[in-house]
């Protein structure tokens, strides 16, 4: 059995590492990631999280905003957002988010080409019955009346070009 590595005395200096650049490092290796970008391109590192959002605009905890209501004594005052007290020193990353967040994006949403098949084959075999479509043999999957009807729809939403000259075809 080997011995226990012994702690204390026999420890010596590494005069090899820049302690100053292991501290970097850790900070920043143990510092939180910020997903907002416009939030992270204004955070200052050396000021706190509430120093960085009062700069910004923004608050830190919703109970400063919105206080709770208590139900024996209410007070009018506790009621008040003080704001006069508040200066937005970087009021661009306010402005920056409400552009983004104005920008409508794109609906992305896909489907396989099997599956485009898989839906027009149960279509053009069955029609709307899902019954008859869940016990035809190409439902490989095993699909349910409800999961057929739920990718045909998805089908139509995703793709209605197609769908509307897929049913031209059936039609004719």
């Amino acid at each position: 059995m080997p011995k226990a590595k012994k702690s204390g005395k026999n420890k010596k200096f590494d005069y090899g590492k820049d302690r100053k650049k292991l501290k970097k490092k850790m900070r920043r290796k143990l510092a939180p990631t910020i997903e907002c970008k416009q939030i992270r391109n204004a955070w200052d590192n050396k000021k706190t999280v509430q120093q960085n959002l009062k700069d910004m605009g923004l608050q830190h905890s919703s109970k400063s905003v919105l206080p709770i209501q208590q139900t024996k004594h209410i007070q009018s005052d506790s009621m008040d957002v003080d704001t006069d007290g508040m200066i937005v020193r970087k009021p661009y990353v306010i402005s920056a988010m409400e552009s983004e967040a104005s920008n409508a994006k794109p609906n992305v949403k896909t489907m396989s080409r099997d599956m485009i098949e898989y839906a027009q084959h149960m279509m053009r075999e069955h029609g709307e019955n899902y019954k008859a479509m869940a016990r035809d043999e190409i439902n490989y999957y095993q699909d349910t009346p409800a999961q057929i009807r739920r990718k045909i729809e998805n089908y139509k939403r995703y793709y209605p070009e197609e769908y509307a000259a897929f049913a031209q075809s059936l039609k004719a």
